[in-house]
């Protein structure tokens, strides 16, 4: 589609937004967003007729692009068919998105609950957990995202924790494997991989075995940093999880169905967690949906005594649909072997080839349609582009190069010293080069803030 210029529709647009949408994670009067006239494949434009190639897949979860016709027409379709209806009842939508979820989840992750988003996922999980084993306390890692609302925004790691963390969520933190960032001191992937494990399972001894109902992690880390863990790690968690009877929680929010070139990370790692959440990619992001996939174990345990946790809107006809519809394109199209295949031999190479031209670049990671670029300002100390959780004045560095992305056509996905490079999955060769060549120019505006 080619973009048609409205300027005067988008100031209608804007003024509205300004004078009565409340904007997550901001203050309100310091931002000033676009106003998006349309979207359609790996391209979104405004009403300026600019368009953008997005780098970001929405908050990564248009993981078949915006607009897929199949996808908009299976929707269509079960609105004219029976738009919405209770969650107690047996509906064809739900069962069949449950059933193709439940073929592509590792082992026995058989059983399907299904929320309206990640975040409630997340919490229904730790609910989950925490009636089975009777144990009080989560533990999860300082560098993660789990969702804003109050338990999951409690087990995040990251700083849009901290305004509503009064320390009585029962959680506690602890150190995942970073080797770029070690916290362990460790020279090699080995060496993180043992340290991060005993420090793990001095952790739990601290905290008392008996009162941990939960580990939950990222299976790849994702706003956090999109940190691949080291081989052995998730197996050596595995394996602490069943030493001490607690139960393995794996957000695959952001990194499942096909965002890692496999349907789900724990796939790269041979690993079967007791819980998996799930959201984003599951339709795209085209009707809310999330869920939790639940082992044998677990699901017996709510056989016959009543699980206390429900959604109005579980299972929604509507996003059920979109998920039986993506996931069908997901297998037509083959787009997880198709991110697997691009990840590795356009984007992994291209963002390698940026690292050896650009000083500001100390680390390139990630797989498939996952990566992340660190921005440092010395190579050597790797001192971030910018301090931890910045903002303002000494943002400026990171503020600069997204301007100059999106001077370039590229919508980057920005957070902290880090640029992620997240497109559909779907995206071809050609528009992955347009890509790169637009970072390229944008980190020659990064490499000005080298020391």
């Amino acid at each position: 589609m080619t973009p048609q210029p409205n300027p005067e529709a988008g100031a209608a647009v804007k003024a509205a937004d300004r004078a009565h949408v409340f904007h997550s994670w901001s203050a309100q009067e310091l931002i000033d967003p676009l106003a998006v006239a349309g979207a359609e494949g790996s391209y979104f434009w405004d009403y300026d007729g600019r368009r953008y190639l997005d780098f970001t897949s929405g908050l990564v979860y248009t993981n078949i692009g915006y607009q897929h016709p199949k996808v908009v027409a299976a929707i269509q379709e079960q609105a004219a068919t029976m738009t919405t209806f209770a969650p107690a009842f047996a509906v064809e939508a739900r069962s069949e998105a449950a059933r193709l979820i439940a073929e592509r989840t590792p082992g026995d992750l058989d059983k399907i609950f299904f929320t309206n988003g990640g975040a409630d996922a997340v919490e229904h999980a730790l609910r989950m957990a925490r009636l089975h084993t009777g144990r009080p306390k989560v533990l999860s890692a300082y560098r993660s995202y789990h969702g804003g609302t109050q338990q999951a925004v409690n087990v995040t790691g990251d700083p849009r924790r901290w305004a509503s963390d009064s320390a009585t969520a029962g959680v506690v933190h602890f150190w995942a494997p970073f080797l770029y960032r070690s916290r362990f001191y460790a020279e090699t992937e080995e060496q993180e991989c043992a340290r991060a494990l005993e420090h793990l399972e001095t952790t739990i001894a601290f905290e008392g075995p008996s009162t941990i109902a939960a580990i939950i992690l990222e299976t790849i880390p994702g706003t956090a940093g999109i940190m691949p863990p080291p081989p052995g790690y998730l197996a050596g968690v595995r394996e602490l999880c069943d030493k001490y009877g607690i139960v393995l929680v794996l957000d695959e929010v952001m990194a499942g169905f096909g965002r890692t070139g496999t349907w789900f990370a724990a796939d790269l790692y041979d690993v079967v967690p007791d819980l998996m959440t799930f959201a984003k990619g599951v339709n795209s992001g085209y009707v809310p949906l999330g869920g939790v996939a639940i082992s044998a174990e677990i699901a017996a345990t709510f056989a016959t005594r009543p699980y206390p946790g429900g959604l109005t809107y579980s299972g929604h006809p509507l996003a059920c649909a979109a998920a039986v519809a993506t996931i069908n394109v997901m297998e037509e199209e083959g787009l997880v072997e198709k991110a697997a295949s691009l990840g590795a031999s356009v984007v992994g190479p291209g963002l390698r080839e940026l690292a050896e031209r650009h000083p500001s670049v100390g680390e390139v990671r990630g797989t498939g349609m996952f990566w992340a670029v660190e921005l440092v300002r010395d190579r050597e100390t790797r001192e971030p582009l910018v301090p931890y959780n910045a903002s303002g004045e000494a943002n400026a560095p990171m503020a600069a190069f997204a301007a100059a992305a999106k001077k370039a056509g590229l919508w980057p996905f920005v957070n902290m010293n880090r640029t992620h490079v997240v497109p559909p999955l779907n995206t071809s060769e050609a528009e992955l080069k347009e890509g790169l060549a637009a970072l390229d120019a944008a980190l020659s505006v990064a490499d000005e803030h080298v020391r």
